[in-house]
């Protein structure tokens, strides 16, 4: 249990969270009232923030981050949060100034160690795992993450790669994409997960590929969270909730979806419209958002019962 002999009054107030100066996401969530404070500032509050990393194998990362941030905000907690990029990927898509600002190498963080990790999805999901140019690298992550992160959570294709090199659990191909936004509900309301959700909640889908229950419950160690009629398995908990993997988008923002959709149909490629998005089904009309609440509750949930109140004190005895 970590604890800060600080007044809550004054958390409260703050609710900082502490990001490398100057990024983009800072003017743009300033921009919808979200509070966040840059390294000049968060070194004058004498409070140890957690410390928060996130792997962003999305293509257009400034906008993963933006959408992690928004969402990490949501918390009275100070984050500190860090960006780590992989020695073996190039991203065609983000400006490589950005990346040389915001982001390090795994190898210069692997001596570190981390209250919380973020693991995004990435545009490899129909590809063998072992023919992911940088499969041995992130492999190397999930393996060094089990000892020097408290709680990780890994988001889409990352929780699929994660459950596969950790546990076997195979992916598989489905006849047209998961595409859309889909009711869930709780295997286990007492879970700390679940804190102040409903019975049902909303969560986007986009991807090509899944996992199946039954081979989730041939593996003793795992535990599924949450499921879908439609969208299958959500949620799954791994090592007493230092493992999360999570099969949806619940970081999107509400454009996110219709942005893929116009880009898939430009390409020309065979897209159908995202199921329960927009408004009376119609892609004229605007989306119909029905995920924030379950998002925001989501991610502060994580941080506080399985980062905040699991992590130690002094950041050098997670193991």
């Amino acid at each position: 249990m970590i604890t800060f002999a600080v007044d809550i009054k004054i958390l409260v107030k703050k609710m900082p969270l502490n990001l490398p100066d100057k990024l983009p996401a800072i003017e743009l969530l300033k921009e919808e009232n979200i509070f966040v404070i840059d390294n000049s500032r968060a070194s004058q509050q004498d409070i140890r923030p957690l410390k928060i990393v996130i792997l962003n194998l999305m293509p257009i990362k400034i906008t993963t981050e933006t959408d992690l941030i928004r969402l990490l905000s949501n918390t009275p907690l100070q984050l500190e949060v860090l960006f780590m990029k992989l020695k073996s990927h190039t991203s065609k898509n983000t400006p490589i100034e950005h990346m040389m600002t915001f982001y390090e190498d795994f190898e210069n963080m692997k001596n570190e160690k981390y209250d919380g990790m973020i693991i995004t999805g990435a545009p490899v999901e129909q590809m063998d795992y072992q023919d992911v140019t940088y499969w041995d690298e992130i492999t190397e992550i999930f393996d060094w993450a089990r000892t020097h992160v408290t709680s990780t959570l890994y988001i889409c294709w990352a929780a699929q790669a994660g459950l596969y090199h950790y546990y076997g659990v195979p992916k598989y191909p489905l006849d047209k994409k998961m595409f859309g936004v889909f009711n869930h509900t709780p295997e286990n309301l007492l879970n700390p997960i679940f804190r102040g959700f409903d019975d049902v909640f909303y969560v986007p889908h986009s991807r090509h590929t899944e996992i199946r229950r039954e081979d989730i419950l041939k593996v003793p160690e795992l535990e599924i969270l949450s499921e879908s009629d439609e969208a299958g398995v959500y949620l799954v908990m791994g090592r007493n909730g230092r493992e999360f993997f999570v099969t949806g988008h619940s970081e999107y923002s509400p454009l996110t979806l219709d942005e893929e959709y116009k880009r898939d149909l430009a390409k020309g490629l065979d897209i159908q419209i995202p199921c329960n998005y927009y408004r009376d089904n119609n892609p004229d009309n605007e989306p119909l958002v029905r995920w924030r609440g379950h998002a925001n509750l989501l991610f502060a949930n994580w941080l506080n019962y399985f980062v905040y109140q699991e992590t130690p004190f002094n950041i050098d005895d997670i193991k």
